[in-house]
């Protein structure tokens, strides 16, 4: 007879290149997830503040496999996260379809709030998918850094760092927001 029950949800603070980032998880899937912080306590304390993340750190396969995954993309590789298992629960039915929407978009595929929300269904509807995205509990994974405002400008956005995270997310998938450079500099002369 096995004495020992799994632990099924959890939570993990994880240092990689470009800061602490968080995790925590159900039974279900992934509920919450922190983009980079300056400390490990700055993210622990983000991620204790929704209800529902369990202390637990003993981590499921898919758990470590998520961690690994995570640090590589925060080094600069390209990593698909839509096999992440996500638990949305008590998430409306707007925002699940504006989060579907946002996880076809792959690494380095940018679209706007208005494109998004026809793509979802909700044509006509940018303002709300904006508000929708910004209440994203699983940023990354659900990549909002990848919607952006009408005419490619960066939009808003609700992580630490606001929009300089989400343009330098951007870079790192290989994303140029603004002008390009001058005929002059391209060439040198």
């Amino acid at each position: 007879m096995e004495t020992t029950q799994a632990i099924t949800a959890g939570h993990a603070v994880l240092e990689t290149v470009i800061g602490f980032m968080g995790i925590a998880w159900s039974e279900k899937g992934l509920i919450r997830l922190c983009l980079p912080e300056r400390s490990r306590e700055a993210v622990e304390r983000r991620l204790f503040r929704h209800g529902g993340v369990s202390r637990s750190t003993e981590q499921p396969k898919w758990v470590v496999d998520l961690i690994a995954s995570i640090k590589a993309y925060a080094a600069g590789e390209d990593v698909d996260f839509s096999g992440v298992p996500v638990d949305l629960a008590g998430v409306d039915d707007f925002r699940l379809a504006i989060y579907d929407a946002a996880r076809k978009l792959g690494f380095g595929e940018t679209t706007t709030y208005g494109e998004l929300a026809t793509r979802a269904g909700h044509q006509g509807l940018a303002r709300e998918t904006g508000a929708a995205l910004g209440a994203n509990p699983v940023p990354l994974v659900i990549p909002c850094h990848r919607i952006l405002a009408a005419g490619g400008k960066i939009g808003g956005f609700s992580a630490p760092g606001g929009s300089t995270t989400k343009e330098k997310m951007l870079a790192m998938e290989g994303v140029r927001l603004g002008p390009p450079p001058s005929a002059q500099v391209s060439f040198g002369f």
